[in-house]
């Protein structure tokens, strides 16, 4: 296999091949970056292990990924803000530019927003990428392109504390124990919360939480809402007043339902299972309200400056690397949970 721009495609569930594509060339606007550092999102995984997410069905051949960061190789016409050798992180949604929406700022509502790794718009696993300029952030020098990669899940973390009401003094419940939502409970401590614990599953990711600063690590073992949610309000010494679910599972969106102080708010961030069966009158009767979180708008500034400063420490997050010809391996290890983050290394170099 010639290696001129090797390029992870997913042909159908559990079917990723590499292959050798052209390398692109960037067009006004635009910049060609070489890609260093992939992560590997849960939605990744999920498209991985069933072909799709949500009512998206990937029917074609896709490259996927969409957590990145590299090295400026060449420049677009017109482009000023950037220059060859810069590291910068990509960010993967971006909308129309004129629609009601984009124009009052909410770019990730736009209803013909593009997000790399999709159908619409292939992803970052890959050596070579072409994006546009004002979607690339320049990171420091003393900043990596793997902390640049997670960026991206941490805009994330970032937009669901926005949309939670994290302020100064928010007991939080973060439920699920993947990246997203231990970059959630590092994002809800620097953001004021006096009191934040997480749910999970896997001690091997609890520990890590508990490592960067969550207040309490609760592994679950029962698959009872109502009796989770009981453990949870005795660790809390009451019900907290923001829950923020990361996995997208019936289960744990209930308990988180279930838990939340009445008046609070249940704030929905990650993508797993497209229907599921809430408490409803539970839920209103008590006047907790459901946001849901539409990826990010405008937090990757934030991001860059909370790792940049030291706020946010993300290396330990960081547990498994694998070079781009390994991509397979380290789909299969991130399968396992008995991981953080893990990232693929797609230059050479």
């Amino acid at each position: 296999m010639a290696d001129g721009n090797l390029t992870a495609i997913l042909y159908k569930k559990k079917d990723l091949r590499l292959e050798s594509l052209h390398i692109p060339e960037p067009g006004p606007g635009q910049v060609q970056v070489c890609i260093q550092h992939v992560g590997i999102c849960g939605t990744d995984l999920h498209v991985y292990e069933h072909g799709g997410f949500g009512d998206i069905d990937f029917k074609e051949p896709v490259g996927i990924g969409h957590e990145s960061a590299g090295v400026v190789s060449k420049l677009g016409e017109g482009v000023t803000s950037l220059k060859i050798g810069d590291k910068v992180a990509l960010e993967s949604i971006f909308g129309c530019m004129a629609c009601s929406d984009c124009k009052k700022g909410n770019y990730n509502l736009c209803e013909d927003a593009r997000m790399c790794g999709t159908p619409q718009t292939w992803g970052c696993l890959t050596r070579y990428y072409v994006h546009n300029a004002a979607d690339c952030y320049k990171l420091p020098d003393h900043v990596s392109t793997e902390e640049g990669a997670l960026m991206e899940p941490l805009s994330i973390a970032i937009h669901s504390c926005r949309r939670a009401g994290v302020c100064l003094g928010s007991k939080v419940l973060v439920l699920g124990d993947g990246p997203l939502g231990v970059l959630t409970v590092l994002t809800a401590k620097a953001s004021g919360a006096t009191q934040v614990g997480i749910t999970g599953k896997h001690e091997f990711r609890l520990n890590i939480a508990e490592t960067v600063g969550a207040d309490f690590v609760l592994n679950v073992t029962s698959k009872d809402p109502k009796e989770v949610a009981k453990i949870v309000i005795d660790a809390f010494g009451g019900k907290p007043e923001i829950s923020i679910d990361s996995t997208g599972v019936q289960s744990s969106i209930q308990t988180a339902i279930f838990a939340t102080r009445n008046g609070g708010n249940v704030t929905i961030s990650g993508l797993r299972e497209n229907v599921v069966s809430l408490p409803i009158v539970n839920a209103g009767f008590r006047e907790v309200d459901i946001r849901g979180v539409a990826v990010n708008a405008h937090c990757y500034p934030i991001a860059r400056a909370m790792v940049a400063s030291g706020q946010v420490n993300l290396k330990p997050l960081v547990t498994h690397v694998f070079a781009l010809d390994q991509v397979n391996e380290a789909f299969k290890k991130a399968e396992t949970k008995e991981c953080m983050k893990v990232m693929i290394k797609c230059s050479k170099d």
